[in-house]
């Protein structure tokens, strides 16, 4: 009798920003496959989810992938459901409207890894600043490279579990990276993401490191903050070869500023201040190749004769995918085209 580890991972019911849970449940004889992951259960009193008196929350297995780090192991992605089946109000997964999986994301998270002896980035000494920004970006070398190591086993550990990782690089700012997910479909798109950052913060646990998604954490300083672009489009954006069509999907984004800033990512007024490769937050703005607008009209697109795919610069990187592609799948349908 063969016995699997099948890890079950979940959000929690924190405000604004969700945190993630897991618990491991072993399996005999488990054959692999997301319709045979058993339901389970958790004490949602103890995550936020619940009360006391009646605090079973439900586990729904909604993805499933190989556990790069367990022999016989799983990663299982979940939806949190009320004990009568219906979706939890922390379930944000299953408010995306996109059945048909017509639209595409393409995440890009940033990201800072922390010491947890200096709780400061890696490269920032105690007491003071590294050089400039300026020789970070896509750096080689250990003068201006920090957190290699971890960034490459994570990369590796995200390809062995099958996600579409497309690549990783150092940012602008000392001790921050960025990794690059693509996926056909809302909701696989946010799962994807959350099983990368899962398997990152698991990482960290053996290097004495801690990944830090606040996209401020240096404060009112001049090193960037960290975002999570999201790079979208559906059948309307790669095949309509219109740039009126394209207008028209992004003003529709204009007078919904709000609800997007909203599920946008806590704190992500500290980043969106017009500086740093960002719009302000007061302000929406769209054009061509411009990393300073709100939505960015890639090249690409434009050289392809306006086929291709747009970029909301604006989401924090403590963001939830599900929220935000959600919110993004809502507003391109609204567009009057």
């Amino acid at each position: 009798m063969s016995k699997s580890k099948l890890e079950y991972i979940w959000l929690d019911g924190y405000e604004p920003t969700q945190n993630m849970r897991s618990k491991t449940k072993i399996e005999d004889n488990f054959s692999g496959k997301l319709e045979d992951c058993p339901i389970w259960s958790f004490d949602g009193s103890s995550t936020r989810q619940a009360e006391g008196g009646s605090s079973d929350c439900v586990l729904k297995p909604v993805a499933i992938y190989p556990d790069p780090h367990r022999v016989n192991g799983y990663l299982v992605m979940t939806e949190v459901m009320n004990p009568d089946g219906t979706p939890h109000v922390s379930n944000a997964r299953a408010t995306i409207e996109d059945e048909d999986n017509d639209f595409w994301f393409g995440f890009e998270q940033e990201y800072f890894i922390m010491d947890t002896k200096t709780e400061l980035p890696l490269g920032f000494p105690r007491g003071g600043y590294p050089k400039p920004q300026g020789m970070y970006y896509c750096s080689v070398g250990g003068l201006n490279t920090h957190g290699r190591d971890l960034v490459e086993e994570h990369a590796d550990a995200c390809i062995a579990a099958g996600l579409n990782f497309e690549g990783i690089n150092q940012e602008v700012a000392c001790g921050q990276w960025e990794f690059q997910l693509f996926a056909k479909g809302a909701k696989k798109a946010g799962d994807e993401i959350w099983v990368a950052r899962y398997l990152l913060d698991r990482l960290t646990e053996k290097h004495g490191y801690y990944i830090e998604y606040h996209p401020k954490p240096l404060g009112d300083t001049d090193w960037n903050g960290s975002g999570m672009h999201a790079n979208f489009s559906n059948t309307t954006l790669r095949t309509c070869g219109s740039r009126e069509v394209y207008e028209k999907i992004c003003e529709a984004f204009r007078p919904v500023v709000k609800e997007h800033i909203a599920v946008y990512g806590e704190f992500n007024e500290q980043r969106l201040t017009g500086r740093h490769e960002t719009a302000s937050i007061n302000d929406f703005s769209y054009g061509i190749s411009d990393r300073g607008a709100s939505i960015r009209i890639p090249i690409i697109t434009v050289q392809k004769g306006w086929k291709g795919w747009l970029e909301d610069r604006r989401p924090a990187s403590n963001g939830d995918p599900y929220k935000i592609a959600g919110r993004i799948v809502k507003t391109v349908k609204s567009a009057k085209i």
